[in-house]
């Protein structure tokens, strides 16, 4: 069991077969998103908080308090805890994971997006484009089957999945033994794509050099705000699917400002698969970490 975010683990499985149009809803109190400062108390959120009214609403407000979140029979300081000394283990293993990396020159991502964002379909695009300019593997997660990781390992590139069972998210000591089992190249890329879920990967480190969120047009543009601490954590936002543009609603400007307000550093590509649009942005902005990643891994030997 997670307690960080409450998912079960199941019987996490490392490999398998080889490594071989919605409305727009009108401006209110959650357009102004701003980080939950930290409050003192222990338990239930105070009074001035319970209060809070909007358009003759009363909102629950479980996110209030130190642990930024509620588990029913425990405490905010325990929960805190408890988070915490999870996360401390997690890591741990994750910085063992950056500087196994760091030091062969592998540049490695930690691709998080809800499912149908299109992850897998723009994986296959670029490591498609890349063939034969760069070495790569991937790492797979889903709670069940092989099929995104048989999808990669069509293009060539070898894959190896993680299978998560009841846990909705990857962590660091799980990619740590996916790194023990792959024959990665020196001065390679190294793609992870998460378990599709846009609240508890944003917590976990898994070692990689920047986290990368990736937001399908299909999925409307207040995500950045409906889920910010994935926002904040990335550095790169891949705004997907954009081919799909004419026959949405979806406001491009509205989407971007909306994650900007999260993290103003984050950077924006718009892409598409399908049309090849961003595609070569994209790419260039892989072989840039690429170069970084070598020349600093040259650097520590």
């Amino acid at each position: 069991m997670c307690t960080v975010c409450g998912c079960g683990s199941g019987e996490v499985k490392i490999g398998g077969a080889g490594f071989a149009k919605a409305v727009r809803p009108k401006d209110g109190p959650t357009r102004g998103w701003k980080p939950v400062a930290a409050m003192p108390t222990a338990g239930h959120a105070p009074a001035a908080v319970a209060d809070r009214v909007h358009a003759g609403h009363h909102p629950l407000h479980f996110g209030d308090g130190p642990a930024h979140a509620h588990a029913p029979g425990l405490t905010q300081p325990q929960m805190v805890k408890i988070e915490r000394d999870i996360l401390a283990r997690n890591d741990a293993c994750a910085e063992q994971n950056r500087r196994q990396l760091a030091a062969r020159g592998i540049f490695a991502l930690n691709l998080v997006s809800s499912p149908g964002s299109g992850k897998t379909t723009l994986l296959v695009r670029t490591l498609t484009e890349l063939a034969g300019r760069v070495p790569a593997a991937v790492i797979e997660g889903d709670q069940q089957t092989e099929f995104d990781a048989e999808r990669i390992r069509a293009t060539g590139v070898p894959a190896l999945q993680i299978n998560t069972g009841k846990g909705c998210h990857l962590d660091a000591d799980m990619v740590g033994r996916a790194l023990a089992r792959m024959e990665l190249a020196d001065d390679s890329l190294l793609l992870i794509e998460n378990v599709g879920n846009l609240v508890c990967p944003a917590a976990f480190d898994l070692g990689e050099a920047h986290k990368v969120a990736i937001l399908s047009v299909t999925e409307g543009e207040d995500k950045p705000l409906k889920y910010p601490d994935l926002f904040a954590a990335a550095d790169l936002l891949l705004l997907n699917k954009v081919d799909l543009l004419p026959y949405l609603t979806f406001d491009v400007e509205r989407a971007i400002a909306y994650a900007r307000r999260v993290n103003p550093r984050i950077e924006v590509i718009r892409t598409s698969s399908t049309s090849g649009e961003g595609i070569a942005e994209w790419l260039a902005w892989l072989e840039r970490g690429l170069a970084k990643a070598r020349a600093d891994g040259l650097s520590r030997t």
